[in-house]
């Protein structure tokens, strides 16, 4: 057991994120859900336990009143080659996410998570400086990883 582990607060979307993202990811499920039966006729979720990938997160409906998810925080996820990429990446940006930069994107939530191949740190580390330098220009150019291309920026 993780003894830091992440909490979310969304307006009234706790129940419906922690689907969506229990569905996306591998060894994912929702743990337990807390409902405002007593004060909401509807028996909306008020707090959603989940695991993604068996990290344990905590979505709290906590109404309008809070600060909205920025860049500052962000979920980075590793992924083995561009099927992985561009899955994570399409899944996360539809229905109203937002490619960013590098990687970054933004759920249909206002989320942020950075789609990273594993293969990035190596080729941003390449030996040769020019090279190096050569894969980092391009992914400064992109808004999802495409490997294929920053390996032909190392290769010149």
């Amino acid at each position: 057991m993780n003894k830091i582990s992440p909490f979310l607060w969304f307006d009234t979307e706790a129940e419906e994120a922690a689907t969506f993202y229990t569905g996306l990811f591998p060894n994912s499920r929702i743990l337990d859900v807390q409902r405002h039966e007593a004060q909401d006729a509807t028996k909306s979720a008020f707090v959603v336990t989940f695991e993604l990938d068996g990290v344990k997160f905590t979505a709290l409906n906590g109404g309008p009143m809070h600060a909205t998810f920025t860049e500052a925080v962000s979920f980075q996820v590793d992924c083995a080659d561009q099927a992985e990429v561009d899955r994570y990446w399409d899944t996360l940006t539809a229905d109203g996410g937002e490619p960013g930069q590098c990687g970054w994107l933004k759920d249909r939530w206002g989320l942020s998570w950075q789609i990273v191949p594993t293969a990035l740190p190596t080729l941003l580390a390449d030996p040769d400086p020019e090279a190096a330098a050569r894969v980092m220009k391009a992914m400064l150019a992109m808004q999802k990883i495409d490997i294929a291309t920053l390996e032909a920026a190392r290769a010149g």
